[in-house]
């Protein structure tokens, strides 16, 4: 799971950089995804050392479930984006329709892999 959340952060990074230059670099609340991808990146990094795994990814997990609850209102966007109505909004929502399936992604796999290990643990 770590090296999912290496990934993951870089994901983020690479939307939020792309987010960003696509509004025109104006405005830098397109940045959040990648504040949200640093750490990501950092609790992969973090949990690569044995003794701290446990710690780094439930942090993981709670970024991308505040990632995931912050822009789940992007999906009400998507059918501004099917009739092209967006206007120079568009980039910006397709930043942030990425961000939270990453986040929501990256939630669901964290679960799963929860519930393997709980359940290795039991056997």
């Amino acid at each position: 799971m770590p090296t999912i959340a290496l990934l993951f952060g870089l994901l983020l990074n690479f939307i939020g950089l792309l987010g960003f230059f696509g509004t025109g670099a104006t405005h830098y609340t397109a940045l959040i995804p990648c504040v949200l991808g640093l750490l990501l990146f950092l609790s992969g990094l973090i949990a690569r050392q044995e003794s701290l795994r446990r710690h780094a990814m439930h942090l993981a997990v709670f970024v991308s479930l505040l990632g995931l609850l912050g822009t789940l209102s992007a999906f009400g966007k998507i059918p501004l984006l099917l009739h092209h109505a967006a206007g120079e909004r568009a980039p910006a929502y397709l930043a942030k329709i990425a961000t939270a399936l990453l986040c929501g992604l990256f939630f669901l796999l964290s679960l799963r892999s929860f519930i393997q290990a709980r359940a290795n643990r039991k056997s």
